[in-house]
């Protein structure tokens, strides 16, 4: 194929990349893994359960990535330490792992609380800060650059019931997303974020099957469907790559217009 002049295809593929991805065992993480892996980087797939980790692995190879497992509890900064000491260099990360348990704000009880706080602030927080000084000791950092992708939500910009610290934790990590970015650039470390509305998969099959939830859901979804996990996985590999290059210290929005209303 001749390349044309404008031609900024190459900006998309990541050959010569090293990326990590948190909670990549199935859902958001799985599917960024894999789209990464396609687009060329070397990928490291992080999770709790090595059954997940090798499906997911398996299917990166079998279709001519690299990719390898990486057990680990985010929630364990020493495990994490430990995890991402192990990687050979790091370019990349996607900060996924994250959880909700909706309730009522009067029912919310101090141990759901503190797990979802534990996951999706705490466990972020410390594993972007080991990521970024993973990324600080390659001696070419500056021209070879580095970029943080925080998975947040839509709820991460805006509210909705029952969940009040689910929403907290998002809008969270959209001010850290931020704060990191700022202090990043010098350092030619690009931070943002990706937030997605409600997605079609198994796991949210059983509250799309209620139908009060679903008409709620779709209602204020102008483009009237849900999202796909290959859309969030495409934006992924978007803010990874260099097409994406002055983008730092914003939020992508995967939404289909729920939060331009």
């Amino acid at each position: 194929m001749v390349n044309m002049a404008g031609d900024v295809s190459y900006k998309f593929r990541l050959e010569g990349r090293t990326a990590l991805v948190t909670g990549a065992g199935r859902g958001i993480g799985r599917s960024a893994a894999v789209a990464l892996a396609y687009a060329g980087a070397e990928v490291w797939l992080a999770s709790r359960t090595q059954s997940d980790l090798d499906n997911a692995v398996a299917e990166i190879k079998q279709g001519g990535g690299r990719a390898h497992a990486l057990m680990c509890d985010v929630t364990d900064a020493a495990a994490v330490n430990r995890a991402i000491a192990s990687l050979p260099v790091l370019d990349v990360l996607v900060n996924n792992a994250g959880m909700n348990i909706p309730q009522p704000f009067v029912e919310v009880s101090e141990a759901n609380l503190d797990k979802v706080l534990n996951l999706n602030i705490r466990a972020m927080f410390i594993t972007a800060q080991t990521a970024v000084k993973k990324m600080q000791e390659s001696p070419d950092r500056k021209t070879r650059g580095g970029v943080v992708i925080n998975i947040t939500s839509q709820m991460g910009h805006v509210g909705a019931p029952t969940r009040t610290v689910y929403c907290l934790t998002k809008h969270a990590i959209e001010g850290f997303t931020k704060a990191l970015a700022v202090e990043l650039a010098p350092h030619n470390i690009r931070v943002n974020s990706i937030a997605p509305t409600f997605l079609e998969t198994p796991m949210t099959a059983p509250m799309f099957a209620k139908p009060e939830f679903a008409k709620w859901v779709m209602d204020r979804i102008p483009l009237g469907r849900l999202g796909q996990l290959d859309e969030v996985a495409a934006a992924v590999v978007f803010v990874a790559s260099d097409a994406a290059s002055l983008m730092t210290g914003t939020s992508l929005v995967i939404d289909g217009g729920w939060t331009a209303q």
